[in-house]
């Protein structure tokens, strides 16, 4: 059978049209950006790391966020009032613990601290309270300071200061029924 090409024709053939040419760096910041945030929210300093360990200039890397941030796709303010309802809701964490995971995130103070302020102080008691009721049934039986220990542990983990912490902690036992006089912890 002979051979349908012509003679002339080298038999490397050019590369296929549809290869991708390289894409031009804002182009490739812009789709990792989009992609990362249809994932879930993100902050600013979130995609910058992202596109430098994609190693997208630094550039191209500011003109894209700084257009997301002006269009309101970034927004640090709203991702931290967001984290700091579902993280205390669903969580229950304090203020501390909040503001540290904001930091791990990469927002600012001054963005820090207007969020975990949202937050007032009855509702972390509230909190805090909740917490321990849900935990005292895994403790009946135990000696009470070793429930105060377990419980106050837990807490600290949470963020809540130690005063708070045990002054939950005594009311919730006290109201079990128990007529104990703990140490106040050292708070220092």
């Amino acid at each position: 059978m002979p051979d349908p090409r012509p003679d002339d024709v080298d038999s490397e053939a050019p590369p296929a049209a549809s290869a991708r040419p390289e894409e031009d760096p804002e182009t490739k910041a812009r789709a990792i950006c989009l992609r990362l945030l249809t994932l879930a929210p993100r902050t600013r300093s979130q995609l910058a790391q992202a596109l430098r360990r994609r190693e997208i200039p630094d550039e191209a890397a500011e003109a894209v966020l700084s257009r997301f941030n002006e269009a309101g796709i970034i927004d640090d303010a709203a991702f931290a009032a967001a984290w700091v309802d579902s993280r205390h809701t669903g969580r229950g964490l304090a203020r501390r613990a909040l503001a540290a995971e904001l930091r791990q995130r990469g927002v600012d103070e001054e963005t820090v601290r207007d969020a975990v302020e949202e937050l007032t102080p009855e509702q972390e008691e509230t909190a805090a309270r909740s917490l321990v009721r849900r935990k005292l049934s895994a403790t009946r039986g135990k000696a009470p300071e070793v429930r105060t220990r377990r419980l106050m542990g837990m807490l600290a983990r949470k963020g809540y200061p130690a005063g708070l912490a045990y002054r939950v902690i005594r009311a919730e036992l006290d109201a079990e029924g128990y007529d104990i006089d703990l140490p106040e912890p050292d708070l220092d």
